[in-house]
């Protein structure tokens, strides 16, 4: 595999926008005449504050114009993210997702960690959210059907709940599962589909500290069509693998089945890291459009993260794991 050229850096808290500092943004870069032909430049663009021509701007200005994601990539809008969404136990409709999940309750609520560990626990929402200082990170999000987002979610690393339950020698996967009540899930009541839905890592992508659970985004609590009250996020895997409304984690020797790797296994593979050169069977995974763009863009390996875990997979063909 060649040398990633993608690097990505670790954003600081501080360095998160919230929802009404990106909201001012772009009309503050446009006073300020460094926004053009629809783009929106970094602070380090042409006339920055400061330089010849340029409007002065004060500390809050400035610190205004200086957050996107590691790539410089603006986050998308909380109104893009909570309704835009893939989350088949309510429907199949993206656009519909926000409407069904509205009177979705997401507490109390409580996840299980069992299996191959010398300390299993069941923790709750509110020992999740207390014991674990939550952290914010601004991630990529690639969907497998090519299209984006960049995201500010709350949360913090899977790593320190696992290192509470203490795998065993003998774990070498870690099994996600969510909740399963077809009363609530309508989608649940399909036939097609093995509910409920199952996802699954290996331990070492499990304890990376790119992997998160999440439990909000925009400084908010997770809204249900994003997966309240917690779930998984795995910046580097398309999204599928980020399985939502999680109940039991359980650590075991073999590794699990997946939804999505059940239902089409020639599709949906177990791994489905974000890779340019190797096509869904039915697309090109060589481009993405993101949400709120025009046209597209070239998909990056790793989905831009590859310094931080190509060697996970150093001696994996990366041509044959989808």
């Amino acid at each position: 595999m060649s040398k990633p050229e993608i690097r990505s850096v670790p954003v600081r808290s501080s360095e998160i926008t919230p929802e009404h500092i990106y909201r001012s943004r772009r009309q503050f870069l446009k006073a300020m005449g460094v926004l053009g032909a629809g783009a929106l430049l970094a602070a380090c663009g042409p006339l920055a504050p400061g330089q010849s021509g340029a409007p002065q701007a004060t500390p809050a200005d400035l610190q205004t114009v200086a957050q996107t994601d590691e790539l410089d990539d603006p986050l998308n809008s909380y109104e893009a993210i909570t309704n835009y969404n893939n989350y088949y136990e309510f429907t199949t409709d993206k656009e519909l997702v926000a409407v069904l999940a509205s009177d979705f309750q997401s507490s109390p609520w409580q996840v299980e960690v069992t299996g191959l560990v010398n300390n299993p626990k069941t923790f709750g929402l509110e020992d999740l959210l207390k014991s674990f200082p939550q952290e914010e990170r601004i991630y990529r999000l690639r969907c497998v059907e090519g299209w984006s987002m960049v995201i500010p979610w709350n949360g913090f690393p899977l790593s320190a709940l696992l290192k509470q339950v203490d795998p065993t020698s003998q774990a070498k996967y870690v099994r996600f599962v969510t909740r399963y009540d077809p009363d609530i899930y309508p989608g649940q009541n399909s036939r097609f589909y093995p509910w409920p839905y199952q996802e699954g890592l290996r331990l070492d992508e499990a304890m990376h500290d790119l992997t998160i659970l999440a439990t909000g985004l925009y400084g908010k609590e997770l809204p249900p069509q994003n997966g309240a009250p917690v779930r998984l996020v795995v910046p580097w895997k398309y999204g599928f693998k980020s399985i939502k409304a999680i109940i039991r984690i359980e650590l075991v020797a073999e590794q699990p089945a997946t939804l999505w790797s059940t239902v089409a296994p020639h599709e949906y593979g177990f791994y489905a890291n974000v890779n340019p050169d190797v096509p869904h069977p039915r697309w090109s995974q060589a481009s993405e459009r993101r949400i709120g763009e025009s046209g597209r863009r070239p998909t990056l390996l790793f989905n831009g993260y590859a310094e931080e875990v190509a060697h996970l997979y150093k001696d994996m063909d990366l041509s044959r794991y989808y």
